[in-house]
């Protein structure tokens, strides 16, 4: 028998189309948990973006694709359904007026640090903020705020919030250590935030922003499930590559029904600190022609600077470490941009007029 590979299992499962979206199963990011076995082949499809009424033919034409295979032996598709919240949306972060996601269709795009400078830059604006971690698998917030000390219960039994440079935290490398790897599964990742949206004592907040995991899975479709979200920021590099990944993030978005705010472009070019030239190492302007093609807003060009790392990585990010340098100023303005957004979004749902939030330094 022939040995079959999760790679073939995969470009299988690249010709089945979704119902209601543009583009392949596997593309969107709705199989989970593959494992390819001497006989048996097994894996999960994420039906929450399909129509009931298609998801047996869905099932059927997943299962005949990958049985087709060489090697494939016995095939077990597992349906992945809608995880249903603990309560409604209403009860959970109730006094939070504003959550918006920092998402990315992969990772090493810099997504946590857009999402710490975003956060503090609201805070020295002015703004109640929190910031949720909820990379459950690769937590950040940890180091980049350099938070050691132990988590505290409030009163009625949940978990208070670390402060650290203005901003309430929680994550799970609060409770898990660093360096510990999370080795979780879909149910268990669901389940462990949806406890940190809902047994964490957050205070009333002008904005939360929620550090989703890079892709298109669990704990985005918990997130969206779980809470209403105000909307969210896809976190790109300039590249026309990422077009593809950032294309991902906004469709699952879109099909859950959650705004776009608009899309903020990382590394987007190096000035030298001697002579000032700027170098564009992942091409010029792919932030505008992503965010033209997708049809979203560019909220800001993020220099790529090695400030910006370092001071992320000592646990004073660079809003906070130096508020006038160039990475912190592009980080300003993209914070800025976003509150402009949110205002536009928010007075789209209550009809108000105007709609702009406008932040001051």
């Amino acid at each position: 028998m022939a040995v079959l590979q999760p790679s073939a299992v995969i470009d299988a499962l690249k010709t089945v189309r979704h119902p209601g979206r543009e583009g392949d199963i596997a593309t969107l990011g709705l199989i989970h948990d593959l494992e390819v076995q001497e006989g048996i082949t097994r894996f999960g499809l994420d039906l929450s973006t399909v129509e009931e009424a298609e998801r047996e033919a869905l099932l059927a034409r997943a299962h005949a694709v990958v049985k087709d295979l060489d090697g494939a032996g016995e095939v077990g598709v597992t349906p992945l359904l809608p995880v249903e919240a603990s309560g409604p949306r209403e009860a959970i972060l109730k006094g939070v007026k504003n959550v918006v996601a920092v998402a990315s269709g992969k990772g090493g795009v810099g997504k946590s640090t857009v999402a710490a400078n975003l956060a503090l830059a609201l805070k020295a604006a002015g703004a109640d903020v929190g910031l949720l971690d909820a990379d459950i698998y690769g937590p950040s917030m940890p180091t980049m705020f350099q938070v050691t000390s132990p988590l505290q219960a409030s009163s009625d039994g949940r978990i208070l919030p670390i402060e650290s440079q203005g901003v309430h935290l929680m994550s799970i490398g609060f409770l898990s250590g660093e360096g510990l790897p999370m080795i979780w599964r879909g149910p268990m990742v669901s389940n462990m935030l949806q406890q940190m949206l809902s047994q964490v004592a957050w205070p009333d907040l002008d904005t939360l922003v929620v550090d989703l995991p890079p892709g298109t899975g669990d704990a985005q479709l918990t997130l969206c499930q779980s809470v209403s979200l105000t909307g969210a920021v896809i976190v790109t590099t300039p590249q026309d590559i990422s077009l593809i990944d950032a294309r991902r993030g906004l469709e699952m978005f879109r099909t859950l029904n959650v705004p776009v705010l608009g899309l903020v472009e990382n590394m987007a070019g190096f000035t030298c600190s001697h002579c000032g030239e700027v170098t564009h190492v992942f091409r010029q302007g792919g932030g505008d022609r992503i965010a033209r093609q997708l049809e979203v807003p560019l909220l800001g060009s993020i220099p790529l600077d090695p400030e910006v790392v370092m001071s992320g990585d000592e646990g004073v990010p660079i809003v906070s470490r130096n508020p006038e340098a160039p990475g912190a100023l592009a980080f300003k303005a993209a914070a800025e941009a976003m509150a402009g957004r949110l205002g536009e979004v928010i007075a789209e749902k209550t009809g108000a007029p105007g709609g702009d939030l406008h932040l001051t330094w």
